[in-house]
């Protein structure tokens, strides 16, 4: 495997296949001139989510609460237009309904609602981290920040047998054919839990292989347990944006444990009605029907967020592996890896955490880069090629 590291460039891992070669690639260059300033001198926070809507807004979630207290934060929820303009910022704590602890997760629906997830889990909490509760619900606005539907309850959870609560939960999609949101869920629950997008009545859930979700029997003694010092957490959950490589044991048997590892950290339902799951440090990508069947999975380090391409077959899955700061593009079909992209750098290109992605209707690529990257990213789509792209220089 080959890199290329010159400053500001994309860098870009050798093709893993020789089938890979006969192909047709997509390729991408940073546009680090996308974003326009905020105003009133709003700063922005760890950038957990990214969210493309069918109008090419893009959505940012971040986490306000890491914003230095010299500093202004923008609130949690901003939304830009198809140019990188600012168009306008909301969220936050309110009387109407519980907020996060720690925002994690947006999703932007076909009716233009915004469904918001949080990762709160004091048990798990690094020494750096400011949960004090956990999040154990789910939150539905109109794109004007009009709440619509809580799901679920802070501190609430009573484990994967819950179908009231999720439990750091991290990402969801909403699949219009069915009307339901499925939400991978998550850092203590290890499950995709399934509700009706109308009234957010519980369908069905999930864990690895379809199996049924069973809870660790040491998971109530540590959810009474003190926060852990960050790094020192479970397999997948070192610092963020640190080289979190997973479950190792999980990688040496091949199909892996029958639950997940965990985090569960994405979610996504094709336009053919597959159910693509994460399973960070599970080192997996596991497909399933939207019934929970499962179907196939592929093995690949420290898979975070990930996005379907934007052409009607769908055909690439982009995954942003947060462990190795890089993105991993794969063959929808097959699960093949074609190439990867990336190295931790702070370089526009480059990453440092890699966490969720998006992408807009033009096939542009979005990332979300939690600490220490605090910032999202945009890659132009620049079509497709026969053989694997060369190092790209950054567009300035």
């Amino acid at each position: 495997m080959t890199r290329t590291m010159l400053p500001g460039m994309v860098v870009v891992a050798a093709v893993l296949t020789a089938a890979a070669q006969a192909r047709q690639l997509p390729t991408f260059q940073v546009d680090s001139t996308f974003f326009k300033p905020l105003p009133n001198n709003w700063v922005m926070g760890q950038g957990s989510a990214v969210a493309v809507d069918k109008h090419d807004h893009v959505w940012i979630f971040h986490r306000p609460r890491y914003v230095p207290a010299n500093k202004t934060a923008a609130p949690p929820v901003l939304e830009f237009d198809a140019t990188g303009k600012f168009l306008q910022g909301w969220g936050g704590p309110s009387d109407a309904y519980e907020w996060f602890d720690q925002e994690h997760g947006i999703y932007v629906d076909d009716k233009d609602h915004v469904w918001l997830t949080g990762s709160a889990r004091p048990a798990l909490a690094g020494s750096g981290d400011r949960v004090l509760r956990s999040d154990n619900m789910i939150l539905e606005f109109t794109n004007k920040g009009k709440f619509v539907r809580q799901i679920g309850h802070r501190d609430q959870s009573t484990g994967n047998n819950d179908t009231k609560n999720v439990y750091s939960s991290t990402d969801l999609s909403v699949y219009p054919k069915t009307n339901e949101v499925f939400v991978a869920d998550g850092y203590i629950n290890r499950r995709v839990i399934v509700f009706d997008a109308t009234t957010g009545a519980f369908k069905r859930m999930w864990g690895a292989f379809g199996n049924a979700p069973v809870d660790p029997p040491d998971m109530l003694k540590n959810a009474r347990t003190p926060p852990r010092p960050r790094g020192t957490g479970p397999a997948g959950d070192a610092a963020a944006g640190g080289r979190g490589r997973g479950n190792q044991q999980a990688e040496a048997a091949g199909r892996g444990p029958e639950q997940f590892v965990g985090p569960v950290h994405s979610a996504k339902v094709s336009n053919d009605g597959f159910v693509y799951v994460a399973d960070r440090g599970g080192n997996r990508l596991q497909v399933f029907t939207i019934d929970g069947t499962f179907v196939k999975q592929a093995s690949l380090e420290s898979p975070s967020g990930f996005a379907l391409s934007s052409d009607p077959q769908q055909r690439f899955v982009y995954v942003a592996q947060y462990g190795i700061s890089r993105i991993a593009v794969l063959d929808r079909q097959t699960l093949d890896l074609l190439y990867q992209f990336g190295m931790r750098s702070e370089e526009p290109g480059q990453f440092r955490g890699p966490h969720e992605l998006s992408v807009d209707s033009k096939g542009n690529l979005y990332v979300a880069e939690v600490e220490p990257g605090n910032r999202v990213q945009k890659f132009v789509f620049k079509g497709l090629s026969a053989t694997p792209p060369p190092a790209q220089t950054a567009a300035r």
